[in-house]
């Protein structure tokens, strides 16, 4: 690169300033990512900034993977900076603490980070690595919404104090807008010609943001920073990496997941052409070609003997081990107001049980990465969701330090969780480093992907309640699936054979301690899986899409046995001003007071999601050929809604997720294996399935709230209710292919 560059950005990395509630304390606590990237005579004084000769690049350091966040940070920033969103470049960035998701990690104590410090310069681990550059729980807003403005705002200071000092006027004779610093005398100077004047000013301390009734860009719907590359093919996911002489590979798996390798005979596999070698990893081989198809070719000739399977044979197995916990002992308590068991003591108890399968993220891009190890380098590609963890393994099996790994995080074909693993840029880098300076992509397929994949948990529930005089007097429900943090740390610290007991912990209970349901007796306990199961992990919305569920289609079962209308009860147990809104919002949207046609039905469901309060209901008819879903209203309150048409596309596709978890998704295992391997067996809904979907969106105003995940959980009891409407037959047990017919 020949062009100057002048980074700024809300605070100064050596200045001990605040980005976003994290503190910087020294120069080398955070050091600028940026320095590593630039060429002699350019500058990069902070991280997210970039004001070059030629025009104005813009940090948004979470991963695109198709929700748009890229471009809504950038327009924080361009908000406060008063630059044109479409005029500026907009980049994911390096791997950085800098970067931190203070949503999901808060601030780490001075302690550990000392330790840290210390751990790095002695090449000791203290501390277990904290992988905090995540993209992930709707939570990249409300992490950047205050940092990301205030970027912008400092940068914009810093400009004016620039052009101040080089036209020799005072700042307050001065204004700003398109990128363009406007002079008293009426000239208008670019920020690309201020660089010189920059260099030397220091981020202020302080920055006033712009009140919202001066907001140009926010509160608008504004154009996707990605559209035109994705409009046009040129946009480069991890699929699509090409480098100088590359060699390709395909992955084959053991059967039983997490089991490994007995032995293998790559013999037969040296007569298929192009082909360059074959390398264990621990949970399978890596066949290397000279492109996809040969290396697919002699992965099928290499003949393996698998170690047996270290998880339960049967599917009835797996469920015992979520079902036989429930209700034996005091379960780890989410919710309690009242007295629930004198409740229970004294009235008819209502007992039904509940449960959902194992899901699979089956993205549409399979899991894929590119590696290249060249002397004392290692450089990643990878659509992934967390770039921090992906350099420390890389670090770790290439045996270099984590600065002699670059990772190149490109847009990808879905994640919805999936990606914040590393197993696939582990992989790649195992191949890496059997071809030594040549770059490798490693593909799986997609029997590989379905069938050795990180799942959205098993779960099963069991409801207790009483019904008397209208009301419900108690309602008490028990939870219990595997655990994620249990399964992660199985995974994360790098010993398959480590074994940690199943634990009840949040994950097991998310979506439960916060609703607003105001229940007089009301209690939600989680217990633990009584064995290790299929590896589970994050997914979009995990936690809340199977408890909102349960709860859900509870809820609605005790309001036909009180004789209610379902949402007519949920009003009369909130008095949570944003969540009474959205009920209001999706009565009326859907005329839920008015009769439907003979042959229709509708339901409905409310949850607090993700902090986001939203209700939905789905209108369905008997048709011919089946169920045929009409039409589905949704309402959110996002708080502050910054990019309504982004915000809607978001909601309608989170909606869509949640009636493919619920209609057609399940991963089933016989004999130790995972059955499904396809889309064959893994159906997703059609295009000519997905019915009109209606969405409000409610300003609360309290604070921001995401929306990738606030569709999803809502849906599949909304549907199951509508069914029950429908049909008079309550199914309990997803998916719901399996009791009826869809058209």
């Amino acid at each position: 690169m020949e062009r100057r560059k002048f980074l700024i950005t809300s605070a100064s990395v050596a200045g001990g300033l605040a980005i976003g509630g994290y503190t910087l304390l020294r120069a080398e606590d955070l050091p600028n990512p940026l320095e590593a990237l630039l060429a002699d005579g350019q500058i990069a004084l902070t991280p997210y900034v970039i004001i070059r000769s030629d025009g104005i690049s813009i940090i948004a350091p979470r991963a695109e993977m198709g929700q748009g966040i890229q471009s809504t940070l950038a327009a924080l920033v361009a908000e406060e900076l008063d630059v044109a969103l479409e005029s500026v470049e907009v980049m994911h960035g390096p791997p950085s603490d800098v970067y931190r998701n203070n949503k999901l990690y808060g601030q780490e104590v001075l302690p550990k980070r000392l330790l840290r410090r210390a751990g790095k310069r002695l090449g000791i681990e203290f501390l277990p690595p904290q992988f905090s550059q995540l993209t992930g729980a709707q939570s990249s807003l409300r992490d950047g919404y205050v940092k990301m403005r205030k970027t912008g705002a400092a940068a914009r200071q810093m400009l004016l104090q620039a052009a101040a000092k080089q036209y020799g006027v005072s700042v307050d004779q001065l204004k700003t807008d398109l990128g363009q610093v406007f002079l008293p005398n009426g000239r208008k100077v670019a920020y690309t010609d201020l660089i010189e004047s920059a260099r030397d000013i220091k981020a202020p301390e302080k920055v006033k943001l712009k009140p919202r009734e001066q907001w140009k860009k926010l509160g608008s719907s504004q154009p996707r920073a990605d559209m035109a590359e994705k409009c046009t093919g040129t946009a480069e996911y991890g699929i699509d990496v090409r480098l100088p002489d590359m060699l390709y590979a395909s992955v084959l798996f053991s059967p039983f997941i997490g089991s490994g390798l007995e032995s293998f005979d790559a013999s037969r596999a040296e007569e298929v052409q192009g082909y360059v070698k074959t390398v264990p990893f621990p949970d399978g081989l890596v066949v290397i070609a000279t492109n996809t198809w040969y290396a697919q070719q002699a992965a099928k000739r290499i003949e393996v003997k698998w170690k047996p399977s270290r998880y339960p044979m049967s599917m009835a197995e797996h469920r015992a081990a979520v079902e036989e916990p429930l209700g034996k002992g005091q379960g780890q308590i989410a919710r309690l107001d009242g007295d629930v068991d004198q409740v229970l003591e004294k009235e008819e108890v209502i007992e039904r049980s509940y449960s959902v399968p194992y899901l699979s993220h089956a993205t549409m891009e399979p899991m894929n990465a590119v590696a290249w190890l060249q002397e004392e380098q290692l450089d990643i590609w990878a659509g992934n969701q967390n770039p921090l963890r992906a350099r420390y393994y890389g670090a770790k099996i290439a045996e270099l330090s984590e600065d002699q790994v670059k990772v190149h995080t490109t847009f990808m074909g879905g994640a919805f969780g999936r990606r914040l693993e590393s197993d696939f840029v582990e992989i790649a880098v195992f191949a890496a480093c059997a071809v030594k300076g040549k770059p490798v992509k490693v593909s799986w397929t997609r029997e590989g992907d379905l069938q050795h994949g990180i799942y959205r948990p098993i779960a099963s529930a069991k409801l207790r309640a009483a019904v008397k005089d209208k009301e419900v007097l108690a309602f008490d429900l028990q939870l219990s699936a595997p655990s994620l943090f249990s399964s992660a740390e199985r995974r994360f610290l790098e010993n398959i054979n480590t074994e940690f007991p199943e634990q009840v912990d949040k994950s097991v209970l998310l979506g439960m301690s916060h609703q607003t349901y105001q229940l007089p007796n009301y209690r939600i306990q989680g217990f633990p899986a009584k064995e290790r199961l299929l590896p589970v992990g994050w997914s979009r919305g995990v936690g809340e899409t199977q408890n909102v569920f349960f709860h859900e289609t509870a809820l609605d079962e005790l309001a036909h046995s009180a004789g209610r209308d379902p949402l007519e009860l949920r009003l009369s147990l909130i008095e949570h001003e944003a969540s009474r809104a959205v009920l209001e919002a999706v009565k009326k949207m859907s005329n839920w007071d008015n009769p439907l046609p003979e042959g229709h039905a509708r339901g409905m469901a409310f949850a607090i999601s993700s902090d986001a309060p939203t209700a939905q209901v789905v209108e369905i008819r008997q048709s011919e050929k089946g169920i045929h879903l009409e039409k589905i209203y949704i309402a959110v309150d996002v708080g502050i809604a910054l990019d309504p048409r982004n915000i809607e596309a978001q909601v309608k596709g989170g909606v869509i997720y949640g009636l493919d978890s619920g209609i057609n998704s399940e991963i089933s295992v016989k004999d130790g294996a995972v059955v499904e391997s396809n889309y064959h067996q893994y159906p997703l809904l059609r295009i000519h399935q997905i019915p009109e979907i209606e969405v409000h969106i409610h300003q609360s105003e309290e604070q921001i709230f995401g929306v990738g995940e606030a569709g999803v959980p809502t849906n599949p009891p909304a549907l199951g209710n509508a069914l029950f409407a429908l049909t008079g037959k309550r199914v309990r047990d997803l998916p719901f292919r399996k009791s009826f017919d869809f058209a």
